[in-house]
């Protein structure tokens, strides 16, 4: 694929090395000479120095031949209006904008919602945006789904699957400590799958002869009903959370918060709380944050929770509202070194669990390191977003793992794919992939595949990849090579 990415910052320039490192051809374009000197210095591609919003220039950068316009400057507007000024002119190339502006991404959402019930049928995307990303609520989305899973640690959901991939570590005197994924699966009759094992800082895809160790993290795909009984032979108990610590009520936090309160089903969070999920008393759900306004705001909309206007690094207010005790605290504001601090304080202090929002992949490894249960990466949230978009029209997600060396695939199955069929095990390429889930088409469940499962077109695939090798497996599963 050949793309141009407007933006040469941190999100900018990890996305273009992501797409490098697939072997894509990538234009990154920026007005500041600083940036534009960094970028040269760290990349492997052509970098231009130069306004993003001026068609002479996207054109000069080869756009009408390109596949995508990425735009990540920090100016939404520039991110809108250099969308729309490509679509005027080349609509039919891949647009996405990062916005932050939360009102732009909520209205747009909006239109586009009502344009549809009014009119119905296929139009131009509003903007000419065809996806637009927003940094806080792919936050967000991410605590909640944690939350969810009972803050156990990162965790990944799918849609339409009672199934979730979590990250676990081997436990000292676990039942699986020393034994091979063979022996391991004789351990229970509940279905489970390992996706990937972390040993010693080195990342892989596993095989039956695969041998677990106490201090391996490994993740864990099982199904939601019986994560309880899975997680007892990694050594791992799921504690019930009553009471919950929000930390910031800022956009994530409310995001958060809002989930929170309002999602009250059949999930494993109505299980952990014991009550269908409901929040009974006041007392459930506390909220805190120094900015008075934000604090207000919070009030009004969340009564159901006790909200507190403080400095949460204050060890007075901490004492006070006795946080040690809470079963989670959840700490989601801007300030991503202040959220490492506090979450490893409180976990050193005796709280069940731990959620913290981190700038990046490599700070959620240090906060992991710090006792931290589940760092949330920001920027790695809205990368792997942008990625899902551009992986094509079969590839309807995608997220990464083990600090990017791995990503998990949601892929549906054309026509035209070589895996038509085919069974898994003449297929299967030890190292490089490794099939999850299927759904088969026209079908609601997914299931576990074995050796002698059969793909056919329409097939709903998750598989883990090597991030090296996912474009070359996709092109193949595509027929494309």
């Amino acid at each position: 694929m050949k793309i141009i990415i407007i933006g040469g910052g941190f999100t900018g320039v990890q996305l273009a090395k992501r797409l490098i490192n697939e072997k894509n051809d990538v234009i990154l374009i920026d007005n500041d000479e600083e940036t534009v000197r960094h970028a040269s210095n760290r990349l492997d591609c052509s970098v231009i120095q130069a306004d993003g919003n001026n068609l002479e220039v996207l054109e000069d950068a080869g756009i009408a031949k390109c596949d995508a316009l990425i735009c990540v400057t920090e100016s939404d507007e520039v991110n809108m209006i250099t969308c729309s000024l490509a679509d005027a002119v080349y609509p039919n190339i891949l647009k996405i904008a990062r916005v932050r502006n939360y009102s732009y991404y909520i209205n747009t959402s909006v239109a586009v919602t009502k344009h549809a019930e009014t009119f119905g049928g296929e139009h131009r995307p509003l903007y000419g945006i065809d996806f637009m990303i927003h940094p806080d609520v792919e936050a967000g989305n991410a605590i909640v789904e944690a939350v969810r899973s009972g803050a156990v640690s990162d965790v990944l959901t799918f849609d339409n699957s009672d199934f979730e991939l979590i990250r676990l570590r081997v436990e000292k005197d676990s039942k699986v400590d020393g034994k091979n994924l063979i022996e391991i699966r004789n351990l229970t009759d509940k279905p489970f799958l390992i996706a990937y094992v972390e040993s010693e800082g080195i990342a892989s895809l596993p095989s039956g002869a695969t041998v677990l160790h106490q201090g391996d993290s490994i993740g864990l795909l099982t199904k939601k009903e019986n994560a309880t009984s899975i997680f007892s032979l990694f050594g791992f108990n799921i504690k019930e959370i009553k009471k919950i610590a929000l930390v910031g009520a800022g956009r994530i936090g409310t995001i958060v918060a809002e989930q929170i309160v309002q999602h009250k089903k059949t999930t494993l969070i109505s299980r952990l709380f014991g009550n269908k999920g409901s929040l009974k008393t006041s007392q459930d759900l506390l909220i805190a944050d120094r900015d008075e306004a934000l604090c207000k705001a919070a009030a009004q909309r969340f009564p159901e929770a006790s909200v507190f206007c403080a400095d949460v690094m204050d060890e007075g207010f901490i004492q006070e509202e006795k946080l040690n005790t809470y079963d989670l605290v959840i700490c989601a504001t801007h300030n991503h070194e202040m959220n490492m601090v506090l979450a490893a304080y409180l976990e050193s202090m005796g709280v069940g669990k731990t959620i913290s929002l981190v700038a990046s992949s490599a700070y959620a490894d240090i906060a992991r390191r710090l006792g931290i249960n589940v760092p949330i990466p920001l920027r790695d949230s809205v990368i792997d977003s942008i990625m899902s978009h551009l992986r094509g029209k079969t590839v309807t997600g995608i997220h990464t793992i083990t600090n990017g060396e791995h990503e998990v695939i949601s892929y549906v199955l054309p026509p035209a794919s070589l895996l038509t069929g085919k069974l898994l095990r003449d297929v299967a390429d030890p190292g490089s992939f490794l099939v999850l889930l299927l759904q088969k088409a026209g079908t609601k469940e997914f299931v576990i595949p074995s050796g002698d499962t059969a793909f056919s077109a329409g097939d709903t695939l998750i598989l883990v990849t090597k991030t090296s090798e996912t474009q070359r497996i996709l092109d193949v599963f595509n027929g494309a090579k």
